[in-house]
């Protein structure tokens, strides 16, 4: 059965309007009597195009009209019709008019009269509606026509403008553009953890027929399930967030929204769409039917889509959608911090999970001393509920508090690097007993080029207004090795995990004038053309020591 093409036959202005929309106000007869008077004005209105799929844009309360031709062939033509709402529900019908086809042919050769038209328009007995639907579910009508027939379509939308797609076919021997379900279409969720669901799915049949073709993409939100993949493109760009103009799990590159994350990895594709509503991912996974979703947040409840995509020809389908619910995660552990007393907590960077620490005041004012030793660290501290301080540390940092007795303070320690962090943390209400030295303004340690000889270099550093204790060390380094012993230096490590070897010299000094609180340092006896890190400790009176920021400086080759 092929489609009648009369229409390349009409005059211009015929074929021009016959590509204009046809959009008449809600009738107050009924349909048949509305399909007899639209006969005559048919060429105004769209023809549907066969083995296409159309896209609809539908106003509120305004119904839309489509025509088709069946001609004459064999004795029972097939044919076969797919509405796929993006929306809201619809309200569609099929009529038919079956004595119009020889009508129609006169119409298109410009040779009717009015006397044939008044005998199509009435004919009340040649129009019924074989189909009708209501909802908002992707719905197929096959049907097979005996005859010559003039077939109409009409949509309406009464919740909102909206639009969908149609598609329709009289071929059925080249094949489907939408892929296949199987005879069971539901996913099974076989495991559930507290931040990931397990999917299983029956493979399309599309997928073991035409594998290089079809591909399996999955839908994860926190809202609903989505009937069509028009309807979740439709919900996503309605909060918000935008797609890429092509289907927007397609595997073809495209350049991303700001609001998108993609994720390439394992021959999957994931794009993340964020939005105040919510998180929407869109993740392909070719023709695998069972896939682990990672990286959900516990505790939260999903909403799980299966769509079986057709690459060649960008159409889908749906399989039954299902939910889970992540477990709960489990309490935390709270470590109890005793007064005075220091620890030193190290931080996993891989899971980024906070380390707590919790501590009931036994005075009103109170303070927190932490100590960055290595990595970065992210500190948020709250009482009773409430945040009170948040922010990444450095070196030495300290928080002062006041409060009411027995407040409790919560202390959330989390590694803002994905390598491991540490640091010591210590609460104490006597101030005039402090755990670290006096610091002071810059733990930088300067070296003089100009002072540089073969086998001597001369650095210097700040001291403070406290008589304290600072101790020199060395160590000959290789030009390769200076960024990981920057990098992997643990700043809480005292003198005692280097070598004797290493040492250099211990000294006392201060001076009442800051700005004259400065000493100089040559180191003598070196290499010549070598590379040397030095290291300062300064040691308070509790004995806990600071250490300086690391320092490399190489000899002169030649003097």
């Amino acid at each position: 059965l092929k489609m009648s093409w009369f229409w390349f036959y009409l005059p211009l202005h015929l074929l021009t309007a016959a590509c204009l929309c046809h959009s008449i106000k809600a009738p107050t007869t009924s349909s048949q009597q509305s399909f007899k008077t639209d006969l005559f004005n048919f060429y105004h209105s769209l023809i549907l195009a066969d083995g296409k799929e159309t896209t609809v844009h539908l106003l509120k309360d305004i119904p839309k009209r489509y025509y088709f031709v069946l001609e004459e062939g064999r004795a029972l033509a097939p044919f076969t019709i797919t509405v796929t709402p993006c929306d809201v529900p619809i309200e569609w019908s099929i009529l038919v008019h079956k004595a119009s086809a020889s009508f129609l042919g006169k119409a298109a050769r410009g040779d009717h009269d009015t006397q044939e038209v008044s005998k199509s328009q009435n004919a009340p007995s040649m129009v019924s509606t074989i189909f009708n639907y209501k909802g908002n579910s992707v719905e197929t009508y096959m049907g097979m026509s005996s005859h010559s027939a003039l077939y109409m379509l009409e949509f309406l939308s009464t919740e909102r403008d909206t639009h969908i797609t149609v598609y329709l076919t009289t071929d059925t021997t080249s094949g489907h553009i939408y892929p296949e379900l199987p005879t069971d279409p539901r996913i099974d969720v076989i495991g559930i953890g507290h931040t990931t669901v397990t999917l299983t799915w029956k493979h399309s049949p599309s997928v073991l027929q035409h594998r290089e073709n079809i591909q399996y993409c999955l839908l994860v939100n926190e809202k609903h399930n989505y009937k069509s993949l028009c309807a979740a493109e439709t919900a996503i760009r309605s909060s918000g967030m935008k797609l890429p103009p092509t289907l927007a799990l397609s595997l073809s590159p495209y350049l991303l929204e700001p609001q998108q994350v993609m994720i390439l990895s394992n021959s999957e594709l994931s794009i993340i769409n964020k939005a105040s509503s919510g998180e929407v991912r869109q993740i392909c996974m070719g023709t695998k039917n069972t896939y682990t979703v990672p990286n959900l947040s516990a505790g939260t409840q999903y909403y799980f889509d299966i769509f079986v995509v057709n690459l060649l020809t960008n159409a889908s389908v749906a399989y039954t959608g299902t939910f889970a619910r992540t477990l709960e995660e489990p309490e935390p552990k709270v470590t109890e911090m005793k007064e005075g007393k220091l620890i030193q907590v190290v931080l996993d960077g891989k899971n980024q999970k906070f380390y707590n620490l919790q501590y009931q005041a036994r005075h009103k004012k109170i303070q927190f001393t932490f100590q960055l030793c290595r990595g970065q660290v992210q500190v948020h501290i709250t009482k009773n509920g409430k945040t009170v301080a948040l922010e990444n540390i450095s070196g030495l940092r300290y928080f002062t508090l006041k409060g009411k007795l027995l407040d409790k303070y919560l202390v959330q320690l989390r590694s803002t690097e994905e390598s491991n962090s540490s640091v010591k943390v210590q609460v104490s209400s006597h101030f005039h007993k402090p755990l670290f030295p006096l610091l002071p303004e810059s733990l930088k340690i300067k070296s003089f080029s100009k002072l540089r000889t073969c086998n001597s270099v001369t650095i210097a550093w700040l001291g403070t207004q406290e008589e304290s204790k600072y101790c020199v060390y060395k160590k000959k380094i290789e030009d390769d090795q200076v960024w990981m012993e920057l990098r992997s230096a643990d700043r809480c490590s005292g003198p005692e995990t280097r070598r004797k070897s290493e040492k250099v010299l211990c000294k006392y000094f201060y001076d009442v004038n800051l700005q004259r609180a400065v000493t100089t340092e040559t180191i003598k006896g070196l290499d010549a053309g070598t590379l040397y890190l030095f290291d300062v400790y300064l040691f308070g009176p509790s004995g806990i020591p600071i250490r300086y920021h690391s320092k490399v400086v190489k000899t002169r080759k030649k003097c």
